[in-house]
């Protein structure tokens, strides 16, 4: 996956002049599912591996001087762990939010694209075709439906946090990038065009009276080197 990568980095993450609230949106560290194949993990409720901590902590790091007023995690633990890892520097307790949670892949949960693919072809055409109205792995959720939820939380936390205040969110590959294509007014289909690698992140300023505006997507510098 691609990265935003530029040497003022840090600056533009950390110096966002603005009276509104501005959202550090990370997709969680990695899992041994995401290392084993990339199988979905969806609802599935898969903890960090040691790579994924690790990932967290270089975050961690790289965040630091950001003053956080809030921390949310979906509620599956590898987004929340990561969330603490990072919310721990800052002395924050993380709140556990279930319309940030990922997507629910139906039939396709805990395998493989290849193996899904090979067994409905069919209903992953559909999806890549139409994930606005079709559910994913046939009986899982709409990208409607996971645009709908993490809109309502982010229109939520526009109301609650003003003055510049920064926002800490760890959640998930597929609803951030449904998230952000909705906003973007991309189609839905064109979701898979957004990278979102393990805790990479994301800035967006949030205005109740304006539309989000995106300042930076998929940051991971600190990712650089090993890991």
């Amino acid at each position: 996956m691609s990265c935003s990568s530029t040497t003022s980095i840090n600056q533009a993450l950390i110096k966002v002049v603005t009276v509104m609230a501005n959202i550090y949106l990370l997709r969680h560290g990695e899992t041994e599912w995401n290392q084993s194949g990339n199988r979905y993990c969806g609802r599935t409720d898969i903890p960090l591996s040691s790579a994924g901590k690790r990932q967290a902590e270089r975050a961690a790091l790289f965040l630091k001087h950001v003053s956080f007023s809030g921390a949310y995690s979906s509620t599956l633990k590898r987004a929340y762990d990561t969330a603490c890892i990072i919310a721990e520097r800052h002395h924050l307790p993380v709140k556990q939010e279930e319309r940030i949670i990922e997507a629910d892949f139906g039939r396709w949960e805990g395998k493989k694209k290849s193996v899904f693919i090979r067994e409905n072809p069919e209903a992953w055409k559909k999806w890549a075709a139409e994930p606005e109205t079709y559910r994913a792995g046939e009986i899982g959720e709409t990208a409607a439906d996971i645009f709908r939820r993490a809109k309502n939380f982010y229109e939520q936390l526009a109301t609650e946090f003003q003055n510049g205040q920064n926002i800490l969110v760890v959640s998930h590959n597929t609803v951030n990038r449904i998230f952000l294509a909705g906003i973007l007014g991309m189609p839905f289909k064109n979701y898979r065009y957004i990278a979102q690698s393990n805790t990479g992140i994301n800035v967006i300023r949030l205005d109740e009276a304006n539309p989000p505006l995106i300042r930076q997507i998929n940051v991971c510098e600190h990712l650089a080197g090993n890991q």
